[in-house]
């Protein structure tokens, strides 16, 4: 093994250059989400919703697929710790098997894509579209989470930067696509929607050549796809186990800002308008704080390996202290100056201008309570799932977002009559209370880590 570093200026350092590929890949991610609903905003309105709420679908399905991708993380980074190259192989190989046969699974229900909107309130236009949409983007979903799971294997790997050239090429291609077949230019057909769609699928398609590409060429040690047809059924419960309650994490966490669209539409379009304003900025910020949840993941899945629970103690005070240092930061920004954040996003003759600069203003100002809260919760539980504890850390998120954060943005929001910033303070009271259980999980039972073992018998 290779010397760890020992100092918190050594940590520091180690995370900062892991997480940084990963934080921009992130934001860079996010750039494809903003592109194409700024596209297909300047083409068709209806086209925009229908790619919204088919985007959704997709999206919440996708999600809980990604658990498998994301228990690669952590799995590797332990047994590479451990110079394991035929685990690292055994647990890539099952998460790509997971994978594909939630794929698989999945994509069935997409078939009545239009019937189930419509049964669910969505306007015959909107839900026609978002089939027709849907019968494209179907294809995309086992690339995705093959995308995911060797995001997951590089990062863990500590090959972060092929992760960012990788997203940067895709968001590039991403807008090229969509100018061309959104819109019909430069000699191709004008498609609309299924433009856009066909662009996501192309996307997709061609991050997985380069990743595997780039894996096959620069890690042939792993022989990645030796035997890749074999089953290993013990790995894949292994996998299997930490990962459903990763995806299902994700998911209660997005269903919880869902219902909080939700139930901001019960106000009102335009606090719904100005909810959506914040939930951007907050979110744009958030993709950093993710990357160093995910640094933090392999960092702790490294010192797993070690058994090192000295390395563990360290890298996590240092990850969490450089995550707390940038919520501040962005909290102070947003405290500074929400009038202006806020008007990036509105139009200068629109009539509801000042409204809506008023209420997003008072949002973004919660916000800044949100990002340190938000900040806290998804640490721990990168350092969680790097020490393979997702269960418990799962039960503990999902009471702390659905059984506490949102009945008390409800009370706040409506029985008090605080309206819009009331919402969001009882997303900021079920953030809170997620980020104090999940860190005393972690600091007080999981950075035990001196006597886990974390292999299984190579086949």
């Amino acid at each position: 093994m290779t010397q760890p570093a020992q100092t918190y200026q050594d940590h520091a350092k180690a995370i900062w250059v892991l997480g940084m590929p990963l934080i921009l890949s992130n934001l860079a991610q996010f750039a494809i989400h903003i592109t194409d609903t700024i596209m297909l905003g300047w083409y068709d309105v209806t086209a925009l919703a229908a790619s919204t709420i088919a985007g959704t679908m997709f999206f919440v399905i996708f999600i809980v697929g990604a658990g498998f991708a994301q228990a690669v993380t952590p799995m590797v980074a332990a047994a590479a710790e451990e110079r394991d190259d035929t685990q690292v192989r055994r647990v890539t190989r099952m998460g790509l098997w997971l994978s594909i046969m939630y794929g698989l699974a999945v994509t069935i229900p997409f078939f009545w894509a239009e019937e189930i909107l419509i049964a669910i309130g969505q306007e015959p236009e909107v839900a026609a579209l978002a089939h027709i949409y849907l019968q494209i983007v179907i294809w995309q979903m086992i690339p995705a989470l093959i995308v995911m799971t060797m995001k997951s294997f590089l990062a863990a790997l500590e090959h972060t930067a092929i992760i960012l050239w990788a997203t940067i090429g895709a968001a590039l291609m991403n807008v090229v696509v969509n100018y061309a077949l959104i819109f019909g230019n430069w000699g191709a057909p004008e498609l609309g929607i299924q433009g856009a769609a066909i662009a996501s699928l192309s996307v997709t398609a061609v991050t997985v050549l380069i990743l595997l590409i780039y894996t096959l060429r620069v890690l042939p040690q792993f022989e990645l796809f030796k035997n890749f047809w074999r089953s290993d059924s013990q790995i894949m419960a292994r996998v299997f186990k930490l990962g459903w309650p990763i995806g299902l994490t994700s998911l209660a966490e997005g269903g919880l800002f869902s219902a909080s669209a939700v139930m901001m539409g019960w106000i009102g379009a335009i606090e719904l308008a100005a909810h959506g304003i914040a939930i951007q900025l907050a979110s744009m910020a958030f993709m950093v704080h993710i990357g160093f949840s995910q640094a933090a993941t392999v960092r702790a899945g490294r010192a797993l390996g070690r058994r090192d629970e000295l390395l563990l103690r360290r890298g996590g005070v240092t990850a969490i202290g450089m995550s707390a240092l940038f919520a501040l930061l962005t909290s102070a920004v947003f405290m500074m100056i929400p009038e202006v954040l806020v008007s990036l996003f509105i139009d200068p003759d629109e009539a509801e201008r000042v409204t809506l600069l008023r209420i997003g203003a008072s949002l973004v100002i919660v916000a800044a309570l949100f990002q340190i809260v938000d900040a806290a919760q998804v640490m721990a539980l990168g350092l969680l799932r790097g020490v393979q504890d997702t269960t418990v850390p799962m039960v503990m998120a999902t009471i702390s977002y659905w059984v506490i954060g949102l009945p008390a943005s409800y009370v706040l929001a409506f029985t008090l009559g605080y309206g819009p910033v009331g919402l969001w303070l009882g997303l900021v009271i079920g953030l809170a209370v997620a980020a104090l259980l999940l860190m005393w999980r972690f600091w007080g039972r999981s950075v035990r880590i001196g006597a886990k073992a974390v292999t299984a018998p190579a086949i």
